[in-house]
């Protein structure tokens, strides 16, 4: 995805609260773009501004935010890093909350600390996100009382201040690395020399060791006051109601009798061009970037900016859409091409081309991103790609319109907050829909055209920025400065205008059938058999407006091919994917479908083979023109072989150096003795990838419907979809082949392993921890596992992170399988400071030994509970969540209708189910320990 669309998405989350139909639009350019009605925003007399909206989904759901304009901009000397302690110290006790209280307490009604509960802090703000199941009235009273406590409450004490350096250091430390050092070279003239550069969020590690708890109590004194507040209540609340709790929790809040101004830092930009290069030996990729300006961005506030964002949308999507098209060829210039507009810092932005290099290096790929610039320049963009982005863009407006009353409450708080901070507007995707269809015909090709060049002129001092590792020469700056010269003054043609289809298939398949048709009124399924012996399960559903989920599975997958071949099956479908189908290059597949919703993705893993697609209503017959297509005629295609290979080798080059691959990578060695189905891939592998040998086995697996079962969920007609389903379905080659997956034999060792790891500079441990092994395989037991995973993860937060401030952020994981044998995993993560590995791991022992004596707290197995009903019940909401469980039922021979239940077996867990899985899984007699631990220097 482009920045450019990137920004497209943002802009419809930002403003993505319903207005009325407004009159007359698109109006005068000065016409203000209005606040949607179902939006209340008010402000206090104290000077706290608030938002409110009522929404529907999930249900009984509710998600509060305090959002507090201030951050590290507004730090003292003697305050680095301590906007973010604040933050910290937000759940580390308040008036109404002891320390550990809170999160007790919201884990307690299903709210998860991390994945639900959570909070940021960037360079001028804090924003704190609180969502609530509504299901009891005296949670929502409570909830406010949080946020009320957060915004003037909150205790500081100084034994807690202490307590909790451990963890922002922790924090710090894991911000350490390649990445960070390369940002020392590169901020300081990004930033041009502003105070942005010295004030990075995260802080100073010499501050946050040593400040004196009066510098935190003074930067919360200073700036959490109300005038810089604002107070979000989305979801399941009548907007009377959340107005009358804002007033009582908020209204006696006071500003400071002299409060301190609150100054907007400008970054001004550069004066003129230069080169920036930072290279680093521990680096695992490299990036080169052509930065223009720095510019203050400014939301749109009236039909006319909003035009002018969307001449610039145009052109942006044609830029990148070329970019990526200079990415197929042999030998390919650059892989992985992004352009538009980059956010700096606050509202500060600047247009950007940047790419990975190909195996030519940086200068052949500054050259190639050049001359595309200068391309569109100096002849612009075609009338083609003007209406086909035209197409693109009002279809994603269509899809948010058709989906507003469906849209998820974070969705809307989210635009509440970029209001807040941004201004951004409020419109809602209605209104911008509408304004959208009304203002793109008056566009010309030669506004989008003027628009392009003024944002493209050469003229402006531009900022050449080189990151890289090993493996690849950097470059050098009179290099770059002399590619750059040959670029701008070479000749460059005409983009070629192409015609193309207006279609994938001129007609339909023929000969498709319904054979029989069967009726399940507990699921709510219709099962199709087709002539050629296909089942096809219908589910229409109305969680979403327009939504259509297709899917099928199988088993088989790679497992069906020795060890000489089974890297040609892991990359048979990516590589088949990336040729395009019938006489359709992959990258004319979207100019066709400009405008509309419809993908397909192949997967052929270790085990199974699966198929998915996704559309919208009136787009389902295009994707199964792409799913047909993609099955009876996919194409070859010798140079996209090449560029697939190229941008495969170039993304795993340096993947060694990153510790967390490189861990995991000498894990799974460990364990499986080196079996080459158990490694990382390697540049020297894609080598032996047989373009022939790849697309023959993506036929035999993929263009065969045999033991197929298609599922299609989601917002249809049935009896409109059947005609659409036996036709293209119904045509699909059902011929006999070997369907169930093979056994390969890889086995993990067995009995105690440990292995201490050296690799980087930086003072970066991680305890990695993996139990693996044969096991019973039933449902109840993989529940019991999963819930012992859950409760783990609880105590790894409570242990390890806030009473021993080992780590800032750790898990757990776990599964049990059936196939290819009965076996279980449960793996530790486990980042740490390398002196305290050991502590780590004695307080990961001691948890488990707890848990195979006495099992979990039955508190705690309530809070993993509480949290799985409410899941459960979003989910039963979701199409994706019933195509994959209507999926595994088929697959795993099971009965359909059992996940339906899973509230009961949620329920029939106990603390003796999870002692005896802790056990079972957690035993100390078989289990691999790495721990990973920097280099040693010479001098040690």
């Amino acid at each position: 995805m482009t920045l450019a669309q990137a920004w497209i998405r943002a802009a419809a989350l930002a403003a993505c609260v319903l207005p009325a139909q407004a009159a007359g639009m698109p109006g005068a350019p000065d016409t203000r773009i209005p606040v949607a009605p179902e939006a209340r925003l008010g402000k206090l007399e104290n000077g706290l501004s608030y938002y409110i909206r009522k929404n529907a989904q999930p249900e009984q759901r509710l998600e509060l935010r305090l959002v507090v304009k201030a951050g590290s901009m507004q730090e003292d000397e003697d305050q680095l890093g301590l906007a973010h302690f604040t933050e910290h110290m937000a759940f580390n006790g308040s008036r109404h909350f002891r320390k550990n209280e809170l999160i007790s307490w919201l884990q307690s009604i299903g709210v998860k600390f991390g994945a639900d509960l959570n909070a940021y802090t960037s360079f001028n703000e804090t924003v704190y996100l609180l969502p609530l199941p509504t299901g009891d009235k005296e949670n929502v009273e409570k909830g406010f009382q949080v946020l009320e406590d957060w915004a003037h409450g909150l205790s500081l004490r100084e034994d807690d201040i202490d307590a909790e350096r451990g963890v922002v250091l922790e924090e710090s430390r894991l911000g350490k690395g390649p990445d960070q050092r390369m940002g020392r070279v590169l901020l300081p003239r990004l930033l041009n020399g502003s105070r942005y550069a010295e004030r990075l969020p995260i802080g100073k590690d010499e501050v946050l060791r040593s400040f004196k708890p009066e510098a935190l109590r003074r930067f919360y004194h200073d700036w959490y006051r109300p005038d810089l507040m604002a107070v979000i209540v989305v979801g399941d609340i009548e907007p009377d109601e959340a107005e009358r709790l804002i007033a009582r929790h908020f209204g006696g809040l006071k500003n400071p009798a002299q409060p301190r101004e609150r100054l907007e830092v400008p970054l001004v930009a550069q004066g003129k061009s230069g080169v920036l290069l930072a290279t680093d030996p521990e680096a695992s990729s490299n990036t080169l970037a052509l930065c223009y300006p720095t510019q203050l961005r400014k939301p749109p506030q009236t039909h006319g900016e909003y035009r002018e964002q969307l001449l610039q949308l145009l052109f942006l999507g044609v830029l990148g859409e070329r970019l990526a098209g200079r990415t197929g060829g042999a030998a390919p210039p650059f892989v992985e091409p992004d352009t538009g507009f980059s956010q700096l810092v606050g509202d500060y932005v600047n247009f950007q081309l940047a790419a990975t290099p190909g195996q030519d290096g940086a200068a052949v790929t500054l050259a190639a991103l050049v001359q595309e610039v200068e391309r569109l320049r100096r002849f612009g963009i075609n009338a083609q790609e003007l209406e086909r982005f035209k197409k693109i863009y009002l279809g994603q407006m269509e899809r948010a319109d058709a989906e507003r009353d469906k849209a998820w409450s974070a969705g809307y708080a989210q635009g509440f907050v970029a209001h807040f901070l941004h201004r951004e507007p409020l419109a809602g995707a209605a209104y911008q829909l509408k304004l959208t269809a009304g203002l793109f015909p008056g566009i010309t090709l030669e506004e989008v055209n003027q628009t392009a060049r003024r944002i493209l002129d050469p003229s402006q001092a531009r900022l050449l920025i080189y990151t890289g590792g090993e493996g690849k020469p950097a470059p050098s700056a009179a290099q770059l400065l002399a590619a750059l010269e040959t670029a701008q003054n070479e000749q460059v043609a005409a983009q070629e205008a192409r015609l193309l289809p207006a279609s994938l298939m001129a007609a339909r398949p023929s000969g498709g059938r319904i054979v029989s048709e069967r009726v399940n009124p507990v699921l709510g399924t219709t099962e199709l058999v087709l002539g050629n012996g296909v089942t096809v399960v219908l589910r229409p559903s109305d969680f979403q407006n327009d939504e259509v989920l297709l899917g099928a599975s199988r088993f088989g997958g790679q497992s069906l091919y020795g060890d000489d071949d089974f890297r040609n099956a892991y990359y048979a479908s990516p590589l088949t994917m990336s040729m395009g189908m019938g006489e359709f290059a992959e990258q004319d597949i979207p100019k066709i479908l400009a405008g509309q919703n419809a993908a397909i993705n192949f997967n052929i893993d270790e085990l199974a083979e699966r198929i998915d697609g996704s559309s919208s209503r009136r787009d389902i017959e295009s994707m199964l023109q792409l799913l047909y297509l993609s099955m009876r005629q996919p194409r070859m295609d010798q140079d996209r072989f090449h560029a697939f290979v190229a941008a495969q080798k170039e993304s795993l080059a340096n993947l060694h150096l990153d510790l967390n691959s490189y861990i995991f990578q000498q894990m799974n060695a460990v364990l499986f003795h080196d079996h080459p189905r158990a490694l990382q891939h390697t540049p020297q592998d894609m080598d032996r990838l047989k373009l022939e040998r790849a697309h023959a086995i993506f036929q035999e697996r993929m263009g065969n419907a045999q033991g197929f079962t298609f599922y299609l969920v989601g917002s249809f007609d049935t009896e409109q979809v059947k005609p659409l389903l036996a036709s293209y379905l119904g045509a699909l080659p059902v011929q006999a082949l070997p369907e169930q997956a093979r056994d390969r034999g890889v086995r993990p060792a067995r009995g105690v392993i440990k292995r201490e790891l050296r690799k980087g500079s930086e003072e970066q441990g991680i305890v990695l921890l993996s139990f693996r092994g044969e096991a019973p395989y039933s449902i109840a037991a993989r529940t019991a596992l999963e819930a012992l995973v859950e409760v783990l993860n609880i105590r790894i937060n409570e242990v390890l992170r806030e009473q021993q401030s080992l780590i800032y952020s750790g898990y757990a994981s776990g599964w049990l399988d059936e196939r290819p044998y009965q076996n279980y995993g449960m793996v530790f993560y486990l980042p740490c400071a390398p002196g305290n590995a050991d502590k780590v791991m004695a307080a990961i022992a001691a948890e488990a030994r707890k848990l195979q004596e006495r099992g979990p707290e039955a508190a705690d197995l309530e809070k993993v509970k509480a949290n799985w009903r409410i899941g459960n019940r979003q989910q039963l909401r979701d199409n994706g969540y019933w195509l994959n469980q209507l999926m595994a039922a088929r697959m795993e021979k099971i009965d359909p209708e059992l996940f339906l239940h899973f509230e009961a077996r949620i329920d029939a867990l106990n603390v003796a189910d999870l002692r005896e899985a802790a056990r079972r899984y957690l035993d100390p007699a078989n289990h691999v320990e790495l721990v990973l631990k920097p280099e040693k220097t010479a001098g040690q």
